[in-house]
């Protein structure tokens, strides 16, 4: 029984080897034509046949004009893996003596021409003759063996690549085929394969080196992305914090418009109450009047002065009842009056001349309440969409070309016009400061250049709303506004404020006031105003200055029918005035 055992073992043990390595199979694959090998023996076999016409397989010779896949043996891979599990006691060979039936004994060598495997005792006792060929301890000892002269192989036949017998290479199909001895064709073998584990090793260092060089890009990368997160994410936070304040400046300047507005209208309902419940009362009064029967009671009324014009007094019948209320004064032009045939009662009227039209003077009394009344609800003003859509402007710092949904925004260029600087103003560069100096600039003198320290821009404003910004900080008195293109240019009625044709806003020595045809409105001494916006809505015919402060404070609007086209003015005695950026034009979304 044991025999049997030591015998399927040395079997199976047999058929796991590799028929290049001679050694068990590490990491099986197999070719196409269904023989296996190590992966490693079969890849360095490909590589020496690269170049050829055909790889073959080093058992069957069959040929494939493409370089074979390898496709992993999984049973075998098992099998070996279960076969090497319970031998754990064998040593590294795995190959025993073929003789120690009764005992598991490794063997030393293995004889070619036995065919059977040797321990140092049994190898004492063999055949020292030349036939018997020892070779290292291996299991593929029918490898070793010509296949069809059951000779040992000790020769390799360059022309074929293929170990042959002697009689193979005197009497067989390789008679008269270059050989070489089986040591000799080894070593050239694997002085090709060094040379092949050579380039390995090196495209093995080089790709070592990039998948370094890629491990540590992708580290700068991550770094690099990790950075971009931060970065991004701490914008977006910034700018989700700056809109929460912009959306509660908002929200409270439209509060406080709010409030500016409906405070004086409810005052207005509220007078209007009070009158509508005294007019309540005096008709229910006169209601009462007209329904008594006693005309005495009705005549000794002692507030019928200010019952006039009423249907009942008028169409009394007795002449002398009418003409005795003591407030007929304030009654003329009544048909009663004028149809009364007794000229004696007529001319007793004591009030004669100063009766006219009391219709038409309560109609005007009326009249001229609801003007009043209707002056002051417009005194209330309106939501300033101004200041709004301006304040709304700063989300542009936020987000550049923010639609807020009831506007679009573009940004033009706003240039001052240096045709129309008077001599001691200098223009920049780029036009949009201007400069008082105290050299003559010597401009060419023409019809559109003015006298004083004074420059309009080049461009004309006809529709639409639009507004600007000027940085005054670096001027001590200064003027900024708007004008007719007709406005004069000699004089003192030239400047901007001082004529009917121009608007503006003026600053000097913490000072400040609105100016229009002479006009000045003074404003708050303690008004920061460093910058300064001017928003026109063309329009309706408004002109607003606001000072850039925090929050934006509006100054004052200026309503007029505007009959020519306006343009942006700069006037200043002393330092200079930059047009920031350029002018806004906002129009409705269709």
């Amino acid at each position: 029984m044991l025999v049997e055992t030591a015998m399927a073992s040395a079997d199976l043990r047999q058929e796991l080897n590799c028929s290049i390595c001679l050694s068990i199979y590490t990491d099986p694959v197999t070719l196409r034509c269904g023989h296996n090998f190590c992966r490693v023996c079969i890849d360095h076999l490909l590589d020496t046949q690269e170049g050829s016409e055909a790889y073959t397989c080093p058992e069957c010779r069959a040929e494939c004009q493409e370089r074979p896949a390898l496709i992993r043996n999984i049973t075998l891979c098992n099998i070996v893996g279960s076969f090497l599990s319970t031998r754990p006691d064998q040593e590294e060979t795995g190959i025993l003596c073929t003789y120690c039936v009764d005992s598991r004994v490794p063997a030393a060598k293995s004889c070619l021409m036995c065919e059977a495997s040797l321990c140092d005792n049994h190898l004492r006792l063999h055949s020292k003759s030349e036939e018997h060929v020892l070779c290292d301890p291996t299991t593929a000892l029918g490898n070793r063996k010509c296949s069809v002269h059951k000779k040992v192989l000790e020769y390799y036949c360059t022309e074929d690549s293929v170990c042959v017998c002697v009689s193979c290479r005197l009497d067989g199909e390789h008679r008269g085929h270059k050989m070489e001895s089986l040591d000799e064709a080894s070593e050239k073998k694997k002085e090709k394969l060094r040379n092949v584990l050579k380039k390995l090793t090196t495209k093995r260092a080089e790709a070592e080196k990039r998948v370094q060089s890629l491990q540590e890009r992708r580290r700068e990368d991550q770094g690099k992305a990790a950075g971009e997160i931060e970065t991004v994410t701490a914008l977006f936070r910034d700018i989700r914090r700056q809109l929460e304040d912009l959306e509660k400046r908002v929200l409270s300047e439209i509060s406080r418009q709010e409030q500016g507005i409906s405070l004086p209208v409810s005052d207005l309902i509220q007078q209007l109450e009070i009158k509508k419940d005294e007019l309540s009362r005096k008709m229910r009064h006169i209601e009462e009047l007209c329904n008594m029967s006693d005309p005495v009671t009705v005549l000794q009324e002692p507030d019928t002065g200010d019952l006039c014009d009423t249907e009942e007094l008028c169409n009394m019948s007795d002449p002398v009842t009418v003409l005795q209320e003591p407030g007929t004064g304030d009654l003329c032009d009544t048909e009663e009056l004028c149809n009364m045939s007794d000229p004696v009662t007529v001319l007793q009227e004591p009030d004669t001349g100063d009766l006219c039209d009391t219709e038409d003077t309560e109609d005007l009394c009326d009249t001229e309440d609801t003007e009043r009344h209707d002056n002051q609800v417009r005194g209330a003003g309106d939501l300033d969409v101004g200041l709004i859509s301006g304040t709304l402007h700063t989300l542009s710092d936020i987000i550049t070309g923010i639609n807020t949904g009831i506007y679009v925004q573009e940004a033009t260029a706003l240039l001052l016009a240096g045709a129309t600087a008077g001599d001691n103003i200098q223009i920049s560069g780029d036009r949009k400061t201007a400069s008082k100096s105290e050299i003559n600039q010597n401009h060419t003198v023409t019809p559109e250049s003015f006298e004083c320290n004074q420059v309009i821009s080049s461009r004309r404003f006809s529709s639409g709303r639009h507004y600007w910004e000027v940085d005054v900080s670096k001027a001590v008195r200064w003027k900024v506004g708007m004008c007719y293109p007709s406005i004069g240019r000699r004089g003192y009625e030239s400047v901007i404020g001082c004529n009917n044709k121009s608007w503006g806003v003026c600053g000097w020595c913490n000072q400040y006031a609105v100016i229009h045809d002479s006009t000045e409105i003074q404003l708050p001494d303690n008004l920061p105003c460093d910058r300064v916006r001017v928003y026109l809505d063309y329009g309706a015919g408004q002109l607003s200055f606001y000072s850039l402060c925090d929050p934006i404070r509006h100054l004052h609007t200026y309503t007029a029918a505007l009959t020519e086209p306006l343009h942006a003015a700069l006037w200043l005695a002393d330092g200079c005035i930059t047009i920031c950026g350029g002018v806004r034009s906002w129009e409705k979304l269709p």
